[in-house]
């Protein structure tokens, strides 16, 4: 296998040479087939609903062994989750706050510790999401996104990534969003705190190539979850903190800032699609993992954004990294 690694990457850089199209990014739907996962351990955050919950029962179905983890221990959704695993399924649950520095270490080193060394994929997949006008966005909304959609994710990193280093291999996989490269007028500062967890993963992807760590932001497009329910609850109270004057500036945004959105696409697209990638040899996993069933608006962008980022920095020191990253189809 590694014979065909160092041949596949020579190929790469004789197809830049020769001006080779760059993707960065394949586009999923589902798995071909489902993908088995047996020998693998895989943190995700946020999974008391949404693509965490099902991701966490998927994964254990495909035979990895799964810590999930919340926070507000004890919940009914932590029962609800170990009662919904299938016979001979390999889940844990663990409490961790992301927003939370003590708690993002403490369970993180319990997860290694239960593995019995370094985590082989680690899922950023808690998020948060408000509507309205920017303007309307307070500062305690405001900070609130970027803790939880930002900040949270690199709490998270940094806590699993010394272990995967010194065992150089590993995955990364941040939820990112299709809002992280397109935004859409009355979406709050959601599209802003994810084209901040985009540029970050990006970085990361380049810098963790030495160490055989690879990173995939994944793009989900409008999904059924209750993110939808969970935003609504943030952004009704700050709805009722904004002022009149500037409610009234924005009446067509204010009166649609509470959603009821998803459509009627499947959930389940997501965590397959994840599931496909993670059973990808190291080396291979795209950056970017569009998922959705219908357009995918983002894929122009990621297609530019990697030719971009070879043209500037393929003949730089960062070359190796950045062409490695961003010419795996």
């Amino acid at each position: 296998m590694t014979d065909m690694k160092m041949n596949r990457r020579q190929m790469l850089a004789a197809g830049a040479a020769t001006g080779i199209a760059l993707t960065a990014s394949r586009s999923v739907a589902a798995e071909d087939e489902p993908a088995s996962l047996k020998g693998k351990s895989v943190l995700i955050t946020g999974c008391s609903s949404g693509f965490g919950y099902l991701g966490a029962l998927h994964y254990a179905e495909r035979g990895a062994k799964v810590f999930a983890t919340m926070r507000n221990m004890p919940r009914p959704e932590a029962g609800q989750l170990s009662a919904a695993v299938k016979d001979g399924g390999d889940l844990t649950i663990i409490e961790l706050d992301v927003l939370s520095d003590d708690s993002v270490t403490k369970a993180i080193a319990e997860a290694e510790r239960l593995n019995g060394g370094a985590l082989d994929v680690v899922i950023n997949n808690a998020g948060i999401g408000t509507g309205a006008p920017v303007e309307l966005q307070d500062m305690e909304a405001m900070q609130l996104l970027f803790d939880t959609n930002v900040m949270g994710p690199q709490r998270v990193a940094r806590a699993a990534l010394p272990a995967m280093r010194a065992k150089k291999s590993g995955a990364i996989m941040n939820v990112s969003s299709q809002l992280g490269r397109v935004m859409v007028p009355g979406m709050g500062l959601y599209s802003s705190t994810k084209f901040a967890l985009e540029s970050m993963s990006e970085q990361m992807a380049y810098e963790l190539v030495p160490h055989g760590i690879d990173v995939t932001i994944v793009q989900p497009g409008g999904f059924p979850t209750e993110i939808w329910d969970n935003g609504n609850k943030l952004t009704a109270p700050m709805l009722e903190r904004a002022e009149d004057e500037r409610k009234a500036a924005y009446p067509e945004l204010v009166a649609g800032a509470l959603r009821d959105g998803g459509g009627s696409t499947d959930p389940m697209d997501v965590p397959r699609a994840m599931a496909g990638v993670m059973a990808m040899a190291p080396g291979k996993r795209p950056l970017r993992l569009p998922v959705h069933p219908g357009r995918k608006p983002q894929m122009a962008i990621n297609e530019v954004s990697a030719k971009t980022q070879v043209a500037m920095l393929g003949g730089s020191p960062f070359g190796p990294w950045v062409k490695d990253v961003n010419e795996r189809a």
